[in-house]
């Protein structure tokens, strides 16, 4: 008779769930025990590293992934990982042992009492099946509800003798769509409002990126001749930033949002929230006189903007219907935004400004590569010098968590290798986000991944000086960051890892880097400036 544990890897074989992402502790090794040749374990170091390696896999590939955790300690080791993993929307399975029925009336060492409460609320469903019986059942609902949308993590807690418990048949699959259309009525009325707009613009969220619908969202600009902006803080880019209707990044602060956005009459808001906000700078959401339409998935997102009317729908299903249900506007297209300058090398022996390593590494990235970052203070330089101009080819932490950058990078170079794309994979970690997740090397240099990691090294926690900068709040500890030797620590991780100075250093670094057999990092000091928050 099949157990619990064979009909559940015949429902993950069946749901395409063969890799499994993890740190295996006493609780997880039943399932584990004897682990199926067709399946993979991709082992990292530290739990929060195997959340966020799982979710950079799940966004490359477009597909769920499966985390298997320890119980409560592991758990809330991945706990950092699993909240950006909720606020980017990737669908993961989240699996963690439980301690032996049998003695949980007891509350032993590595149990866990109250198991579903402890992801939450940063799971869509969070579940301990009653019967052992249950749980292939309980996988099917937890992979539904992880796919669809708004998409996320899911939660399930096994316990460890379940899994020779035996089964009660073979696991029910079912498919569930992952796509919202639009009411036709109110889709009607925003494209009534549309066509009637004077000077209309767009701006563009993740969930464009993420739904596949660049082409959608090119088209009803160019229909409606109509600029188009990236939402604020976006993890992912909804527009190609090369192309002439492309206007830049928002603030993501309320007053100098509102103001750039002067002008306009009509706003429309597809695929990201309105807004995401970080410091507090009251003022009005929108300039007096302008009309927000907005655009999402998610009930809760539509819920909570703070103005504007919403119209629940996938990102590229809303967009293609608008850009047939408008009229090609006669209005003049909108100026062109000016370039960014070529930023001045610095002097010999001084730091290269995160300007002038951006625009170096601009020069010599492959066309098809991949970035993805996690350098708070310098995302203005880097978004100015790096634009993205194909799709699904930026990545970076909707939450603002620090620790995510690294081990997902790794897991999309993972995705790169498995879908057979092999596109080049750059990570701009900044010195004080590397140390966050640095064991995640480890993994890359085990499974031989051509991973570029360059760390801009400014030796503090630049964001947090810019924050107090802005905030008034002068003399606060532990901003900066001294003695921290990147190109050792990395060696010891199986990494290749050499400094960088100089520009010319830089451009014959990175080309062979890429050409590696496995992760390489470039330490590359910066200017210890601090940027503006704003």
């Amino acid at each position: 008779m099949a157990t619990v544990r064979d009909t559940t890897y015949d429902l993950l074989r069946t749901l395409g769930l063969t890799t499994v992402f993890g740190n295996p502790g006493s609780t997880e090794q039943p399932f584990l025990t004897g682990f199926p040749a067709d399946f993979r374990y991709v082992l990292a170091l530290q739990e929060a590293s195997a959340v966020a390696m799982a979710d950079g896999y799940a966004q490359a590939t477009g597909r769920p992934a499966h985390v298997n955790l320890h119980t409560a300690p592991g758990t809330g080791n991945g706990m950092g990982n699993l909240v950006t993993a909720w606020h980017n929307r990737t669908p993961l399975i989240v699996t963690a042992g439980q301690q032996s029925r049998e003695m949980l009336l007891l509350e032993p060492r590595l149990a866990s009492p109250r198991a579903t409460e402890l992801p939450q609320p940063y799971v869509k469903w969070s579940h301990e099946p009653v019967r052992a019986q249950d749980i292939p059942a309980a996988l099917m609902r937890a992979y539904a509800t992880a796919v669809q949308p708004p998409a996320g993590p899911v939660f399930l807690s096994l316990p460890l003798d379940d899994w020779q418990q035996p089964a009660d048949g073979p696991a029910v699959v079912r498919g569930v769509s992952t796509r919202v259309a639009p009411d036709p009525e109110r889709l009607g009325r925003f494209a009534a409002i549309l066509a009637g707009s004077r000077r209309p613009v767009l701006v563009l969220g993740a969930a464009v990126d993420r739904g596949g619908a660049w082409p959608e969202a090119v088209a009803l600009a160019e229909r409606l001749r109509a600029p188009a902006w990236s939402a604020p803080a976006s993890e992912r880019a909804g527009f190609p930033e090369d192309h002439p209707l492309f206007q830049g990044v928002l603030p993501y602060a309320i007053a100098p949002l509102a103001e750039r956005l002067r002008g306009y009459d009509v706003v429309l808001v597809v695929g990201g929230p309105v807004f995401r906000y970080y410091p507090h700078v009251p003022g009005e959401h929108l300039p007096s006189g302008t009309r927000l339409l907005h655009v999402t998935d998610d009930p809760a997102e539509a819920a909570r903007a703070p103005v504007g009317d919403s119209l629940l729908g996938d990102a590229g299903l809303t967009l293609a219907a608008l850009a047939e249900l408008v009229p090609p506007a006669d209005r003049p297209p909108p100026e062109t935004r000016p370039t960014p300058g070529k930023p001045e090398e610095p002097a010999v022996g001084e730091p290269l400004t995160p300007d002038a390593l951006f625009a170096a590494l601009a020069r010599v990235r492959p066309a098809d590569s991949v970035l993805v970052q996690e350098s708070p203070s310098n995302l203005a330089a880097l978004r100015r010098q790096l634009p993205t101009t194909r799709p699904a080819s930026y990545f970076t932490m909707a939450s603002g968590g620090l620790g995510y950058g690294l081990p997902a990078a790794v897991g999309i170079a993972l995705a790169e290798r498995d879908t057979g794309r092999h596109r080049p994979v750059i990570a701009v970690i900044g010195d004080g986000s590397f140390h966050y997740s640095v064991q995640a090397l480890w993994t890359a240099a085990q499974l031989r991944l051509p991973l570029l990691v360059v760390v801009p090294a400014n030796q503090q926690y630049a964001i947090l000086k810019s924050f107090a900068e802005f905030k008034q709040t002068p003399g606060v500890p532990g901003l900066d960051l001294p003695g921290l030797d990147l190109v050792t620590v990395a060696r010891g991780y199986g990494a290749t890892a050499h400094p960088v100075g100089t520009v010319a250093q830089l451009v014959e670094a990175v080309p062979a880097a890429l050409a590696g057999d496995g992760p390489t990092v470039l330490a590359v000091p910066v200017s210890t400036a601090v940027p503006p928050l704003l």
